[in-house]
C-alpha cells in the first residue's frame, strides 16, 4: 500500500488547470508533455437537474502492484520500500516506452526529442522537506488533498 495518496474532490474542481501548470513548472516539463492530466466533459445533467461538468484528475496512482516496473528492461523503475513511491531513474532509462504501454493510467510519458521517459513521483523531493506536491499546492480550488497514510 502506498504511503501517500493524492485525493481529488471533483465537486471542488473548477478545471482551471493550475495543478498541471504548477507540476510542469516545478518539474521543468517541456511543452506538450504532462506528468498528470485533468479532463473535463459536459455539461451533463446533474442529480439536481442543473447542468454540470464531469472532471477527472489523474496523477500517478503509485500502484501497489505497478504494471510499469516489471516491463522496464533497463531497471529504471523501482518501488521505494520507504515510501512505496514508484521512482524513475532518468539516467538508467533507455526510452523503450514499455512503461508507457503498461500503465493503465497513461502516466509515464516520453519527452519529445529525447529517449527519456518521465512520470509523476508526487514531487517526493518536496514531500521529504515536509511540503506537498506542486499540483496540490497549486490547486486554486483546493480540490486536491495530499494524504500521508
Amino acid at each position: 500500500m502506498a504511503a501517500y495518496k493524492i485525493i481529488f474532490d471533483k465537486e471542488r474542481c473548477i478545471s482551471c488547470y493550475a495543478c498541471m501548470v504548477h507540476c510542469k513548472v516545478k518539474n521543468n516539463i517541456p511543452e506538450g508533455v504532462s506528468l498528470n492530466w485533468l479532463g473535463s466533459y459536459g455539461p451533463v445533467q446533474g442529480s439536481d437537474g442543473k447542468p454540470k461538468f464531469m472532471t477527472r484528475y489523474q496523477p500517478c496512482e503509485q500502484c501497489t502492484d505497478p504494471k510499469c516496473v516489471p516491463v522496464c528492461p533497463c531497471n529504471a523503475l523501482h518501488v521505494s520500500p520507504e515510501d512505496n513511491i514508484v521512482h524513475l531513474d532518468q539516467d538508467a532509462c533507455c526510452g523503450c516506452g514499455n512503461c508507457i504501454a503498461a500503465c493503465p493510467w497513461q502516466v509515464p510519458v516520453k519527452i519529445p526529442g529525447t529517449r527519456k521517459v518521465v512520470k509523476c513521483d508526487y514531487c517526493i523531493d518536496r514531500v521529504e522537506q515536509g511540503l506537498e506536491p506542486a499540483c496540490v499546492t497549486g490547486c486554486t480550488a483546493k480540490a486536491l488533498t495530499f494524504v500521508r497514510l
